[in-house]
C-alpha cells in the first residue's frame, strides 16, 4: 500500500478484485469419482484459478498505469514550460551576438543553429525508425503453433475422430 498524497497521507486499500469461486457450493464425493471426473474437476479449478490470476493482474496493472499517468502529467507540464522558455533563451543568445554583429546577423545565426539542431534530431529519429524490424520470433512461434494445431486436426480426421474445429471447413 502506498501513501495517496504526500508522506503522511492515509494508506488506501488495494482495489477490490471480483472473486471467482474455485468450486461449487456442494462438492461431489471425490472418493467415488472416476479418473475422468477428477481430471475434469482439476481442469475446471485450473481454468477458474487462471481467470482469477488474469483478473488480479489486470487490476494491478490498471492501478499502476493510473499512477503513472497522473505522475506523467507533471512531467508533460514541465516539458511544456521548458519548451516555451527556450524561446527566451534563443532571443537572449541572439541579442548577445548582436553586441559584436548586427542584430539581424545574431538572429540569423541562432535561426541557423536551430535548423541544424532540428535536422540532427530528425536524422536521428529517421535512423531509429528505420531500425524497427518486424517481430520475427513471434511470427515464427505463431506459425509453428498453427502448424502443430493443423497437424493435430488432420491427424484426428484420418483416425476417424471428430474434427477439433468448431465449424466445418
Amino acid at each position: 500500500m502506498q501513501p495517496r498524497n504526500g508522506r503522511h497521507a492515509k494508506l488506501e486499500p488495494p482495489p477490490a478484485v471480483p472473486s471467482v469461486p474455485l468450486s461449487p457450493e456442494e462438492l461431489p464425493p471425490l472418493a467415488d469419482a472416476s479418473l475422468g471426473e477428477l481430471v475434469r474437476e482439476a481442469a475446471a479449478h485450473f481454468s477458474t484459478l487462471f481467470r482469477s490470476e488474469v483478473e488480479l493482474a489486470k487490476a494491478e496493472v490498471t492501478a499502476e498505469v493510473r499512477k503513472g499517468v497522473k505522475g506523467s502529467v507533471f512531467f508533460i507540464l514541465a516539458l511544456t514550460i521548458l519548451l516555451f522558455s527556450l524561446f527566451f533563451l534563443f532571443i537572449t543568445v541572439a541579442e548577445a551576438l548582436a553586441i559584436w554583429l548586427p542584430q539581424w546577423a545574431g538572429f540569423g545565426i541562432v535561426f541557423g543553429l536551430m535548423l541544424v539542431a532540428a535536422a540532427g534530431c530528425a536524422l536521428l529519429g529517421w535512423r531509429r525508425m528505420r531500425s524497427i524490424r518486424k517481430p520475427e520470433r513471434t511470427i515464427s512461434t505463431v506459425r509453428d503453433t498453427g502448424a502443430v494445431l493443423t497437424r493435430r486436426r488432420v491427424g484426428r480426421r484420418s483416425l476417424g475422430e471428430p474434427s477439433a474445429a468448431p465449424y466445418p471447413e
